[in-house]
């Protein structure tokens, strides 16, 4: 099998998806994430690039959360100034 170099993209939504993992983790498996907790945990992930990583390479971030053992319930975006949130479970 060749080796095919992964996009910027998708590098970023695979650290979105361990950024996520690593919070829900640390909650014990079920939570809900904020932007704000997300920055805090990866920097580099602005609120812009999270919401286009989301709606582009939303497969990439889910695979990268079922090698963890969660699963990503739901993602909600009330706009510019009001947040994001993300609601994390364990894999059933």
């Amino acid at each position: 099998m060749a080796f095919k170099p992964k996009s910027t993209a998708e590098t970023k939504a695979r650290d979105l998806g361990v950024a996520l993992a690593r919070i829900a983790e640390a909650d014990g498996g079920s939570t809900n994430v904020s932007v704000d907790r997300l920055r805090m945990a990866n920097p580099r992930l602005t609120p812009l690039a999270i919401g286009q990583l989301v709606r582009r390479e939303r497969d990439t971030v889910e695979a990268t959360l079922a090698e963890r053992g969660l699963t990503l319930v739901d993602y909600a975006d009330q706009g510019p100034g009001r947040g994001m949130e993300f609601a994390i479970n364990a894999a059933a």
